[in-house]
């Protein structure tokens, strides 16, 4: 408080700094793919000077609280507060994007992003970058994989930089954001896939490797559409309870069921280069699997997987694929139900969380031209470990792709 001309008082105007207060607000410009800068605000940094000592070194003090140790994380740089210099970006000292460090910026601040990486609407100029895409209309059974992309963003601020059991630092190789998300038309499915279809060519002809955000199974078809506009057919590494090699279903030709068949019609895939793991569950038809054999395809059942490590398959796989483009779609519902119940048509007696790290490590060396995480359904996990484990896979997809380094 200080004393006026006319003997009342009033709040001093900077009272916050004279009880001790300290105010410490984070700012994002993802439209500008700016690191969020940790600041005090301007009211206390450049509060009027107090002809008091108190004052004085009340606001030392507060200036100090405002710097960031280069440490942090925040892309090898330190941030700036507003009136002390422009917010730096989000980027490490080579140039690359890097994940915040939880030891500098609290977890739950900020925009929810993927592993809170910048966001900007374009792939140019991307070596990688993850892509949501919130459609659901194609499931048969439980739906909710519209909300998956959300919540996987929400769960992976738990991602850290480095890949301490591999080595992999896809932070020091490539330069990698998020995207967001793909507009979908959630009343007319056909539509969705053109959108997906014209999204992903402009995301590909740039250069960039999606990882994508699922949603249901349905989007890999429309993605592989684009993806093999450049690439031509490419090898597929396909892990899932179900084959997604129908035909019909109520007289629709599209849905999560049949992707891949229409791949195959299409001439999006190489046949001879077709890997499916973790197939299993009951079937309409005796052998559910057969379109896939007769199309070349590689089938490994679930029960071929039980109680042993897939590092020998990973092996047959990777001389399979050879070096010619390769896709990754990974269904979560290919994971046991124990371990990610939040799916929409879950299976009893799938894989480990062990053995999808397997597979997936398991795919380092080969010409990864994207991948893609779908049927994450959150609603039917309250303790959002569906997503958490999502999140991971897709962290281990970044660390395969070509040209990441190891530490």
């Amino acid at each position: 408080m200080r004393k006026t001309e006319g003997g009342t008082r009033r709040p001093c105007q900077s009272s916050a700094l004279c009880q001790g207060r300290l105010d410490i607000r984070l700012h994002f410009e993802p439209s500008r793919r700016r690191q969020p800068s940790l600041s005090c605000s301007a009211s206390l940094c450049s509060a009027p000077g107090r002809r008091s000592e108190r004052g004085g070194r009340m606001k030392r003090l507060l200036r100090a609280a405002c710097h960031v140790p280069r440490e942090a994380g925040l892309g090898g740089v330190r941030s700036q507060a507003p009136g002390h210099g422009a917010p730096r970006r989000c980027l490490s000292g080579s140039g690359f994007n890097v994940p915040p460090s939880a030891q500098f910026v609290a977890r739950p601040v900020g925009v929810c992003s993927m592993m809170k990486l910048p966001v900007q609407a374009s792939a140019e100029g991307l070596d990688a970058a993850f892509v949501g895409i919130p459609l659901d209309t194609g499931t048969s059974n439980r739906p909710g994989a519209r909300f998956g992309p959300r919540h996987i963003r929400a769960e992976s601020v738990m991602l850290r930089r480095y890949n301490s059991s591999t080595g992999a630092a896809p932070f020091d190789s490539l330069r990698v954001a998020d995207v967001g998300d793909v507009n979908v038309n959630l009343y007319n499915l056909p539509d969705s896939c053109r959108r997906i279809r014209e999204r992903y060519g402009e995301i590909v002809a740039s250069g960039c490797v999606p990882l994508s955000l699922g949603g249901d199974h349905t989007i890999t078809y429309p993605i592989l559409q684009a993806v093999a506009e450049k690439h031509g057919p490419v090898g597929l590494v396909h892990v899932d309870a179900h084959a997604d090699t129908g035909d019909t279903a109520l007289g629709e030709r599209i849905y999560h069921g049949t992707p891949f068949r229409r791949c195959v019609e299409e001439g999006l895939l190489d046949r001879r280069r077709v890997a499916q793991i973790g197939l299993r569950g009951s079937s309409y038809a005796p052998d559910p699997y057969e379109y896939s054999r007769e199309q070349g395809f590689r089938v490994v059942p679930a029960a071929d997987c039980w109680l042993k490590s897939l590092v020998p398959l990973m092996e047959e796989v990777r001389k399979q694929m050879g070096d010619e483009p390769v896709y990754i779609s990974f269904d979560i519902d290919g994971l046991d139900p124990a371990y990610a119940p939040g799916t929409g048509t879950p299976e009893i007696a799938g894989l480990t969380p062990a053995q999808a790290l397997e597979i997936i490590q398991g795919c380092r060396g080969l010409n990864i031209v994207g991948c893609d995480l779908v049927e994450v359904a959150p609603i039917y996990d309250t303790s959002g470990n569906t997503a958490l484990l999502g999140a991971n896979l897709l962290f281990e997809m970044l660390c395969v792709l070509p040209k990441v380094k190891t530490v």
